[in-house]
């Protein structure tokens, strides 16, 4: 811990250097708790509706009969477990974009941007390969060919769908550096409609079955990316709003100086696939209870991954807020925002999930099962959840916060040492050695959630946000647009 704490250990904030030249305003915490707030409920929509999007095809593809359900949804977990790299490569410009936002330095938020962008099509050619090619990994898991054989499948017509995702996802970013969380939203409400009616007509109405399920989706992907583009191209050519683009006067630029990026993403692709993966271990694992833990487990992680979208969202806008100040030299500001995010906005949304969890827990698993064993195994593990979830918020702010400071690294050690060194191992010592099943699984989990969501409120309360912004301001001096 000590070497996680050497670029943030803490000290006062009495005295400032002059040579960070701070910018320092009046703040409030009801001013920030209102901005983040404000700037959250559209990104809960937006990854909403974006979740929206696989849970359509399930559901289109599921009424053609139990195997093709299977084999779809073995092709989604596939498709989210590898394409969550994209997200993990965007969170460096929830560091970079908004700092130099705030900075005033508005030719670096589109350099960053098209670095970005630059980077994760890097990325996407060997995730491209793996999804044309993924009939040979999935044949060493499943031993069902029938589910390997539409799962590669799907995944091969998905690789269509990789420019049109990456393009959104660092779009978002973009966007959201310049205090825009709607556009995204906007598009997804024509998008996720459009996605419906495609899956319907691909589906049913031309009779493509199962494949087409993956041309629609790969269409809305394509055509959630080409309107994002387009916004940005009117945005900046047409309107006037031309600030923050970076001009194609040097090719070279968006390709040179790519090691602070990749510094910053790799540890950010952590953080996301290392809880992904281990709440899906679970889901694998718990196969061993017998069928209707394995259906009960899906709707828990279901539901789990619903109420997870609304911290997921606070913590995004309040990276991109502190990120902001960091940009400004604030350092009042920093503390006011960190504390607005982690006390009030972490109370708030920590007691509504558990509330919802606890007092929904029999009448919210009847929504996504019929069946009684089923529901009422699920509405013994909900409590637990809830419980879950006020640590998890503590661990999704409090990593917000580390991506605004630019110290990914720290959240990328944390997960791997809170899931797979404690939370995995308590999760399948109850399940199995002490006989409590899915209830041991996910009192195991939140052990490990717990010790992550401690030690990165540790890491925040230790921060030294004046070498903090020094380091920002060094970062993108070394950053030139040309």
């Amino acid at each position: 811990m000590s070497r996680l704490m050497e670029e943030g250990r803490c000290q006062s904030y009495a005295s400032i250097p002059s040579d960070i030249a701070p910018e320092e305003v009046e703040v409030s915490i009801k001013d920030e708790f209102e901005h983040i707030g404000k700037n959250a409920v559209p990104l809960i929509v937006t990854f909403a509706l974006q979740i929206s999007l696989s849970f359509v095809t399930v559901a289109f593809v599921g009424r053609l009969g139990a195997l093709e359900l299977g084999g779809v949804s073995l092709a989604n977990v596939t498709f989210t477990a590898t394409s969550a790299v994209f997200q993990g490569l965007a969170t460096c410009l929830d560091t970079l974009c908004p700092q130099a936002f705030g900075a005033k330095q508005y030719q670096l938020v589109g350099l960053y941007f098209q670095r970005g962008l630059a980077i994760s099509l890097m990325f996407a050619c060997p995730i491209a390969l793996l999804w044309w090619n993924s009939r040979l990994m999935l044949s060493a898991m499943v031993d069902d060919q029938r589910l390997v054989e539409i799962a590669a499948r799907y995944l091969r017509i998905m690789v269509t769908s990789i420019p049109g995702y990456v393009m959104f996802e660092c779009g978002k970013k973009y966007m959201q550096a310049q205090n825009d969380f709607t556009t995204a939203q906007y598009i997804l409400f024509v998008c996720a409609p459009f996605n419906v009616l495609l899956n319907y007509l691909f589906v049913f109405r031309f009779g493509l079955g199962f494949i087409g399920a993956p041309i629609a989706t790969s269409l809305t992907f394509t055509l959630m990316g080409v309107s994002l583009a387009t916004f940005i191209w009117r945005k900046t050519y047409t309107d006037g709003s031309a600030s923050c683009w970076s001009p194609f006067k040097n090719w070279k630029s968006i390709f040179s100086n790519w090691g602070t990026m990749i510094s910053l993403a790799i540890p950010g692709i952590i953080m996301i696939e290392a809880e992904f993966l281990a709440f899906e271990s679970l889901t694998i694992l718990s196969a061993k209870f017998g069928t209707e833990s394995l259906a009960a487990q899906s709707v828990i992680a279901s539901i789990q991954s619903l109420t997870f979208q609304a911290p997921f969202s606070a913590g995004i806008a309040a990276s991109n807020r502190i990120a902001y100040h960091i940009g400004k030299s604030r350092v009042r500001a920093c503390q006011v925002a960190s504390q607005a995010t982690l006390l009030y906005i972490g109370f708030l949304i920590g007691t509504t999930n558990l509330l919802f969890l606890v007092l929904g827990r029999n009448i919210i698993p009847s929504v996504f099962s019929n069946d009684k064993n089923v529901v009422k195994i699920a509405s013994q593990v909900l409590p637990i959840i809830g419980i879950n979830q006020v640590c998890d918020v503590l661990n999704v702010l409090s990593a917000g916060i580390l991506r605004a400071q630019g110290r990914q690294k720290i959240g990328g050690v944390l997960n791997i040492i809170a899931y797979y060194l404690v939370g995995l191992p308590m999760a399948v010592f109850l399940g199995f050695r002490c006989k409590w099943a899915l209830q041991g699984f996910w009192v195991g989990l939140g052990c490990g959630i717990l010790f992550l969501g401690l030690s990165e409120l540790y890491c925040v309360l230790k921060s030294d946000w004046t070498k903090i912004i020094r380091n920002s301001q060094l970062l993108h001096k070394d950053a030139p647009v040309m």
